[in-house]
């Protein structure tokens, strides 16, 4: 039995091309209690395998976080499969606007701590005492109302390329930061505002808006199914849309155009511009925002160091990676001294 990805992405991707078949990019959350995560991870990887699902899966005794690629044809059968199970029956999939072949290249499920790195600990507050969900249309009305506080659950580097009109956009590197540091600057309106928060699909606002009310705030708002089901509500009911820019997703895309505008820069000539990049350099990897020109021009690199390491034999190249881990511990996400029109 099959329990982990065996083939590359590179080999996947060869697959997909030569399949030629749609796919559907979705993602999906459910908090739950989970007696034993790593045989519901083991259970989920046969079922989603035999259905050439992909995507990067996190299952913790919290529940279940998804992101996930899965073929037109089976998502009948996809649906089913959660509908079996008691606490993902009917569960809400937030279904892209974009969909890409590529968006996800392996099929991977982990168990990890939390579905969500919060920081928080669970027992010392209600986590099920949520706040209240709203839909795109009171959603607007809540943005028009002028005691309403918007608040962008989201880190830095999402907000930059796009975010709501008059939201708050901390600058953060993890939503775990980013939960003392509205709260403390929120404090004198605990009572006397509406907390409205949103987020990519919502998973962050369902902890967040728990912890606030624990915290003390009496009017609390989440947007239900985040971004990305405003979206959708938005182009099937007509709806006036108060989002500005893309919406940053966790897959091969980086992001999805909700609308034309472009609010953000390129981070190395300041043009304007927000198509997210890796930078080439296999050791380095920054995620930042680089335009075409300066990606032909800087060999998709963020900085000259990194074009003259990619231009070393690749034995070489290996050997000063060796024992690094990208990560944000070493590598901030859009955070270089490099980058010269970063905000």
């Amino acid at each position: 039995m099959q329990l982990y990805n065996k083939m590359s992405a590179k080999e996947r991707e060869e697959m997909l091309e030569q399949a030629g078949e749609d796919r559907l990019t979705l993602s999906f959350y459910q908090y739950a209690k989970i007696g034993n995560p790593e045989l519901f991870r083991n259970h989920l990887f046969v079922a989603w395998d035999a259905l050439d699902v992909l995507g990067r899966i996190y299952v913790a005794h919290e529940g279940i976080n998804a992101q996930l690629s899965v073929p037109a044809s089976n998502f009948g059968k996809f649906k089913d499969f959660l509908d079996g199970i008691y606490f993902l029956k009917n569960v809400r999939l937030n279904i892209a606007i974009e969909h890409d072949l590529k968006s996800f290249l392996k099929l991977k499920v982990k168990v990890r701590p939390k579905i969500v790195a919060d920081g928080l600990n669970d027992d010392t507050f209600d986590v099920t005492n949520k706040g209240v969900h709203v839909d795109a249309e009171n959603f607007n009305k809540l943005l028009e109302d002028p005691n309403t506080i918007l608040v962008d659950m989201r880190n830095h580097y999402e907000s930059e390329i796009g975010h709501f009109q008059g939201a708050i956009t901390p600058d953060v590197d993890t939503f775990r930061d980013s939960l003392d540091l509205i709260e403390e600057d929120l404090k004198e309106h605990k009572e006397d505002k509406n907390l409205v928060m949103y987020c990519t699909g919502g998973i962050r606002c369902e902890k967040a808006s728990a912890y606030y009310k624990h915290k003390g705030f009496k009017n609390v708002f989440q947007l239900e199914g985040g971004i990305i089901e405003y979206a959708r509500q938005v182009e099937q009911k007509g709806i006036e849309n108060k989002f500005m820019g893309k919406n940053f997703v966790f897959d091969h895309r980086r992001g999805e155009r909700i609308t034309d505008e472009v609010i953000a820069q390129c981070h190395q000539c300041g043009a304007p511009c927000d198509t997210h990049v890796n930078c080439a350099n296999e050791a380095c990897h920054l995620l930042f925002i680089q335009c075409e020109a300066c990606a032909e021009i800087m060999e998709q690199c963020c900085s000259n160091e990194c074009v003259e390491i990619i231009h070393l034999p690749y034995e070489e190249q290996k050997k000063r990676r060796s024992g690094l881990h990208n990560s944000n511990k070493i590598f901030k996400k859009g955070r270089s001294e490099k980058l010269k029109f970063k905000k």
